[in-house]
Order: structure tokens, then sequence, then C-alpha cells
């Protein structure tokens, strides 16, 4: 990894680290749709691996491979970002089924079903999975949340108080972070312990499939449905305050 004058050797440091990469742009395809393709990904990720090795001389108290993650994902996000992969009618719908979670949790007093979701949207069971299985990639947090579409402020603002701020720095105050903790504590038993297999254990879609005997697409399925719940659940609790 060091050279003989003790200076990373970055040859070394590329070549160590590109499985890395690969296996960061799968697990990230994983929750994707299937527009998006893994080459874009893994090719996005090395500039973000180049990135790190060229600044990790200027970081101190940190594993290489600890850093070289946070650049090889930011770097990929980036490039989604870019490429606006979630089209715009798509993002509408995952709306829609927020909107009608968010309703319903607060006739039912609970988690509403999958079936008392697709009713309300006035949709066939079928229709609705299929609907979650288009939305595979339905973030927590888009740029386009912290402002509505005329230009308001919107749930997420509401999290960051200093203005001047960063917003995705604000999100990443105590308040935020506890908010999601508590959103992914309400969640149905099965989404939770998938959320939890997913974002703590690090399995891949279908690992979680085997874990929860069912196949990979309906894992993507419930995914899809999970992060809608804690979107309109954050959404509530931001206009409302926690109950």
């Amino acid at each position: 990894m060091y050279t003989v004058k003790g200076k990373v050797n970055k040859d070394s440091l590329l070549t160590e680290h590109m499985p890395l990469v690969k296996r960061l742009a799968h697990h990230m395809k994983a929750k994707l749709p299937p527009s998006v393709e893994v080459d874009d990904l893994v090719q996005a990720g090395m500039i973000g691996l180049l990135d790190a090795i060229n600044r990790y001389e200027e970081t101190h108290g940190a594993q290489f491979e600890t850093y070289a993650v946070m650049r090889i994902r930011g770097a990929m996000l980036d490039e989604l970002r870019s490429s606006d992969w979630m089209p715009r009618t798509m993002r509408q719908d995952m709306r829609k089924i927020e909107n009608a979670m968010a309703v319903l949790q607060q006739k039912l007093g609970r988690p509403p079903s999958e079936s008392e979701v697709a009713k309300s949207l006035k949709l066939s069971l079928e229709d609705y999975q299929e609907m979650l299985s288009e939305g595979g990639g339905h973030q927590l947090v888009y740029y386009e949340d912290f402002h509505d579409e005329d230009g308001n402020d919107s749930f997420l603002d509401r999290y960051a108080h200093d203005e001047d701020a960063d917003p995705l720095r604000a999100l990443m105050d105590t308040n935020f972070r506890q908010a999601v903790i508590d959103a992914i504590d309400a969640l149905p038993p099965r989404e939770k312990l998938l959320m939890g297999l997913y974002y703590e254990e690090e399995l891949n879609l279908k690992e979680i499939g085997a874990v929860m005997g069912v196949s990979e697409s309906r894992v993507s399925q419930l995914h899809t449905q999970a992060v809608s719940r804690l979107r309109a659940t954050l959404r509530e609790q931001a206009w409302t305050g926690p109950a």
C-alpha cells in the first residue's frame, strides 16, 4: 500500500479496491429501476475511487476503505442525480401512494395494508404492486423535497432551522435522525425486518428474499412500500409535529 518512501501506492490502492466499486454498484443497482445500468454506476464509482486515492493523503485518522466508500457512493449518487433516472410521472405515482398512506394512517390509527392502499387508489392489488415495482429506487430524500412545485417551503425545510446552512447537512441533525428512527420502528414487522436486513446487514434483495421466503421482485416491492411509508410519516410529522 505504501512505497519505499512512505507514500501511498496509488496503483496498488486502485487495484485492491476495484472489487469494492463493483460490489457497491450492484448493491445500489438492486434498489433502482431497470433503466439504470450497473456499468454507469461502476464508471462513476471508479471516478469516486480515484478521487479518494488522490485525496487520501490529506485525511487524518480515517481508514482508507471507510473513506473510499463515502467517495464512491457520493460519485454514484451524483451520477444518478445528473441523469434524472426516475421519471417525473413515476415520482408523481409515488407521491399518490404516500398521500394515500398518510390519509389511511390517520384514519385507521395504524399502518394500512397493501389492499387498503390499493383500494384507496382505486387500483387492483396487482396493479398497485406493479406500481411499486416500477417505483423501485424510490428514495427517502430528494433535492426537490426542499421546495414544492410552486417554490414554497416543503416539509423537509421544517427540519432545517438554519436558513444559511446546507439543507442536506441540516437533515443530519439529531431531530431528523430521531424522526427517521421512530418512523422505521413504526413500520409493519415484515417491512421493518426488510429495512434492517438491507441497510444494517447489507444483504442484497435475493438474500433478503431467501430469509423472508419471498421472491426478489417481491422484496423490491416491499422496499418501495416501506420507503413510501417513511416519507409519508416524516411529512406528517414535519407539518404537525410528533404525536
